[in-house]
């Protein structure tokens, strides 16, 4: 896909509809070789574990070699597994939660009290533990911009909002992290 001129592979616009539509899937497979690691260590960071960032990163990839309705741009594509990869993420953390809250009950145990979020987080260093309590758009953004090291026109264009809303919620959430390291410290 890269060096390639749109529509040198006989692409009418969609990204990789997979055998059933009959075009080729070859810009998903080059979109999966050249980021799948890229997109696992995102999805890892906000989920915390590799097996289910794995994952959530091939349901990713399964929803673009789908293609559904197709994307508008086949340059979007990266943009549109990163937003994929994001509500996979969401999808997890809400399971998770509803299975802290549900899940004693069904298994017939006496609720426990609650656990504590951050003690089922096996890596204890500050920032890790500061980022867990940041609202989920500011943690993802975070994450975004110094983890997968985008800039804010590719954030923008992952959540589909303006570059403005994006250095908004950087900087916000730069401000909730200091408050959060100074309040560890004490």
């Amino acid at each position: 896909m890269a060096g390639e001129p749109v529509g040198a592979s006989g692409l009418t616009g969609r990204v990789g509809v997979g055998c059933l539509g009959g075009e080729s899937s070859v810009p998903v497979q080059d979109l999966f070789r050249d980021h799948w690691l890229q997109l696992v260590r995102l999805a890892m960071v906000l989920v915390g574990d590799l097996a289910t960032a794995e994952d959530v990163v091939q349901d990713a990839f399964e929803r673009l070699h789908r293609g559904g309705p197709g994307l508008r741009q086949p340059s979007s594509g990266l943009a549109y597994a990163r937003s994929c990869v994001l509500n996979g993420c969401r999808l997890v953390h809400r399971r998770a939660a509803i299975a802290r809250k549900y899940g004693p009950r069904l298994a017939g145990h006496p609720e426990s009290g609650g656990l504590d979020a951050m003690a089922a987080v096996d890596d204890a260093s500050e920032v890790m533990a500061a980022l867990q309590l940041l609202p989920r758009r500011q943690r993802e953004v975070i994450v975004l911009r110094y983890y997968a090291d985008l800039d804010v026109a590719e954030i923008a264009a992952t959540f589909r909002i303006a570059p403005g809303a994006v250095r908004a919620t950087i900087s916000r959430a730069l401000a909730a992290l200091a408050r959060s390291v100074v309040r560890m410290d004490r």
